[in-house]
């Protein structure tokens, strides 16, 4: 095994993602597993390379590189309308396919939870290499690697895993990693399956061809039968489609919960300090994850989503407040900590598990994506029922008598409470989504007191939230520096988008960063943090969900202003470009062009799913 390889560590956006609705795991470009959490998203980690390259733990099966030899070329897809995912390898000696993929069943069938690689060789004859190093609880715990019958076994104090094949295995002298170098004729191939387990033989989970394409087949018409369900077949119906595919891998089955993102600790900036944990259940991505999947025909999860939610809200305190985030169970968000032995992706540090965000910051926005999500549902998805409305009346009561604090707003940032113009419009929203709501379901509600404060907060954002001086409005009461947040007024209806306000909001947010605006050609960061007390130190990259939202803008702004409808479709175009090779995307664009933050990040797809809806929609011709 050559050791430099697998020291080696992958950029974020040379990956892709198989998962089965409990956990994701992320597999290189050069057939490396350097991210799995088990057996769930918030578990800890048994592989992590991709945060230290040398302590994290991997599972590699690629080409054996002999010396002199020309390294192999690698590519990666995905079998065709599926998350099962195909890595290919290309050298002197002929091709070879690495496929990937946790196993699905259908309904009222018991998972089958394996994490399944499968070799073959297409043409010539190759000889593999395959490497497996887990490093248990975030490499905090020890283990011992045992060679059984059938396989390895890998035993720690919290967890026990089997890597079982056909294919002879060996454990090194240190008992610490599997082993094996193997070859395969034109024609032949190898399966190796990676389970929970502490057995004395691996032999009854090996898996033969036979069994191994059972799975395949039944993995692939799983994803196959739930795309079906798509509605979107319009233009750019692959992107949607890939984009569905990654937030449907974001939920988690048994509960309707719906992560940010399945990593932890990837860097928005460069080798700094921006790193969190996202595999916890945002009440504000969720939200507007159900929006972007029933904008496609995916009532299911919207539907499961909101049961989760009702279980969580029935649970709060006459005057609790609505937690920003939950764990995969409902319970709390575990505190933030700092894991110093590891190096952090690229150097970035400190690397971060836990949210320190959910215990100590106060997000009134999240009221607003919680009722505009639940009315939608309510329109689209199935009526809601009388108890839950009676939760979220509760809800809307306590914003009442709040809806005036200072927050830490969208951006969570970490340099004190303002008041944020976006937390404002989103109570705004909040009202007007539960006034409608009632009305339309004829629910008894405090329609005047919501009224009131609806009216209220609208008329504040218009003197407090507006800077004449820049023709736009603020981040903040406090600050007259620009936030791309606010692009999102015409989408959730608080202004027209062709009210002279908007549309200037509109250019000065479009304009370059040196000129004060908040476009690079096209892509948006979400403010300037030279001119934002965020808390945190270094730079940021141009943030992907304001770049469709942007795109979302200037698409209804056109029923006045045509030329826009132009632009709208060229910025989409172009960031389209900024995927990955899988149509993938992490949180953020760098500076060179790479992927930034967490990934995939829900907040992304399901703005392309979004924004794809309705520029198609302007742009008419097709459904």
């Amino acid at each position: 095994m050559n050791s430099e390889k697998t020291a080696r560590s992958p950029a974020i956006e040379d990956h892709g993602v198989i998962g089965d609705l409990h956990t994701v795991a992320l597999v290189a470009t050069n057939g490396m597993i350097d991210w799995l959490c088990f057996p769930n998203f918030d578990s800890p980690s048994v592989f992590a390379a991709l945060l230290d390259p040398k302590k994290g733990g991997h599972f590699c099966i690629c080409p054996q590189e002999e010396e002199g030899q020309k390294p192999a070329v690698h590519k990666q897809f995905y079998w065709p309308e599926t998350n099962v995912l195909v890595t290919r390898f290309y050298n002197s000696d002929g091709v070879g396919e690495l496929i990937d993929f946790m196993p699905m069943t259908p309904k009222g069938h018991e998972p089958v939870r394996k994490l399944v690689r499968l070799i073959r060789v297409v043409r010539g004859k190759m000889t593999f290499t395959l490497d497996c190093l887990p490093a248990f609880n975030y490499a905090r715990d020890t283990h011992e690697a045992q060679a059984v019958e059938g396989g390895v076994s890998f035993v720690s104090e919290g967890l026990s895993l089997m890597l079982s094949s056909e294919v002879e295995l060996e454990a090194d002298a240190e008992g610490q990693r599997a082993t094996a170098i193997f070859t395969l004729d034109e024609g032949e191939s190898a399966v190796f399956s990676l389970s929970e387990g502490k057995p004395e033989s691996c032999a009854g989970r090996v898996l033969d061809k036979d069994h191994a394409d059972k799975l395949f087949r039944s993995t692939v018409d799983y994803w196959r039968h739930w795309l079906s369900h798509c509605t979107y077949k319009g233009r750019w119906r692959e992107m949607v489609q890939r984009s569905a595919l990654a937030l449907k891998l974001m939920t988690f089955e048994p509960s309707g919960a719906i992560v940010a993102a399945p990593t932890c600790s990837l860097p928005e900036t460069p080798g700094g300090s921006r790193n969190w944990d996202y595999r916890f259940v945002w009440i504000r991505d969720a939200a507007f994850t159900v929006y972007g999947l029933l904008r496609i025909g995916f009532s299911e999860e919207a539907g499961a989503f909101m049961r989760w939610l009702e279980q969580r809200i029935s649970k709060l305190g006459p005057n609790e407040p609505l937690p920003l985030m939950f764990a995969l169970d409902g319970g709390e968000v575990p505190e933030e900590q700092e894991l110093g032995h590891l190096s952090g992706y690229q150097g970035a540090r400190p690397v971060r598990i836990g949210n320190g965000a959910a215990h100590s910051h106060l997000q009134l926005d999240i009221y607003g994506e919680l009722m505009d999500a639940v009315y939608l549902y309510n329109k689209h998805g199935a009526p809601i029922s009388y108890d839950f409305w009676n939760h979220l009346r509760r809800l809307i009561n306590w914003l009442c008598d709040n809806w005036q604090q200072k927050d830490e707003s969208i951006w969570e940032v970490r340099g004190g409470r303002q008041n944020f113009v976006y937390s404002k419009m989103m109570c705004w929203v909040a009202f007007d989504r539960a006034i409608r709501l009632a009305d339309k379901r004829s629910f008894p509600a405090d329609r005047t007191r919501w009224r009131e404060a609806r009216d209220a907060i609208f008329e504040e954002i218009m003197q407090k939230g507006w800077c004449q001086e820049r023709g736009a409005f603020k981040l903040s009461y406090e600050s007259d520096a620009l936030d791309a947040a606010n692009l999102i007024m015409p989408l959730v209806f608080f202004l027209s988008p062709v009210d002279p306000r908007m549309l200037s909001t509109l250019e000065a947010t479009r304009k370059a960063p040196k000129d004060g605006g908040l476009a690079s050609d096209g892509l948006v960061f979400r403010y300037d943090v030279e001119r934002t007390e965020d808390g945190l130190s270094g730079e940021e990259g141009t943030f992907n969900l304001c770049t469709f939202w942007l795109v979302e803008a200037m698409t209804r702004a056109s029923v006045s202003r045509p030329e826009m409808l132009d632009e709208a479709r060229l910025v989409f175009e172009r960031m389209l470009g900024y995927a990955n090779h899988l149509g993938l995307y992490a949180e953020q664009i760098g500076f060179e062009g790479e992927a930034l933050g967490n990934f995939p990040q829900a907040f992304t797809h399901l703005s392309l799913i979004s924004s794809a809806y309705n520029l198609n929609r302007y742009l008419g011709d097709k459904d």
